[in-house]
């Protein structure tokens, strides 16, 4: 007999559990989290560097262009065209290089954002875990919940824990 009123009271408890459910707003998570800041400062200024050499070198190149033109007014035609012609494949490479070191800029800054992007839902699966709740939706421009009550919003609390794990 006891067992059986034991098992009811089992039954009893485990139907009645509920999931404890939240969302956090993902963009504004991700717009306060201090690791992106200072992610997204790092490119920047990253970007803005490489802005200033490539503006340095085209102008640089334009001043070449300039002088080889002036040059070429005491030149054959033929000469000229073939000096203009090299300057053009110049240009052509220095162009090529900075493309491409554009792309790989921009291709690591992409890794680094994926893997920060994976942090963030660790954090969060951690959170959740920490703190009990069985489902953190993610809600937000592009998130999955169509509506939650204020109440359910946990994205400050879990905004100040991934800033507290970051520093540490």
């Amino acid at each position: 007999m006891k067992k059986v009123i034991l098992l009811a009271a089992a039954i009893i408890l485990s139907s009645c559990q509920q999931n404890k459910v939240a969302y956090v707003d993902y963009a504004t998570l991700l717009d306060g989290y201090s690791k992106k800041k200072d992610l997204e400062a790092t490119y920047n200024s990253r970007a803005e560097a490489f802005a200033q050499r490539r503006d340095s070198i085209s102008q640089a190149f334009q001043i070449e262009a300039q002088s080889l033109q002036n040059k070429t007014k005491s030149m054959s035609q033929q000469q000229a065209q073939e000096e203009f012609g090299a300057l053009q494949q110049r240009g052509q490479a220095i162009g090529a290089q900075l493309q491409q070191e554009e792309q790989r800029m921009q291709q690591q800054g992409q890794q680094k954002m994926d893997s920060l992007l994976m942090e963030v839902k660790e954090r969060i699966g951690e959170y959740g875990q920490n703190n009990g709740y069985t489902y953190i939706l993610a809600g937000g421009e592009g998130g999955t919940v169509l509506y939650g009550s204020e109440s359910q919003d946990i994205t400050d609390k879990v905004l100040e824990y991934l800033n507290e794990q970051a520093t540490q």
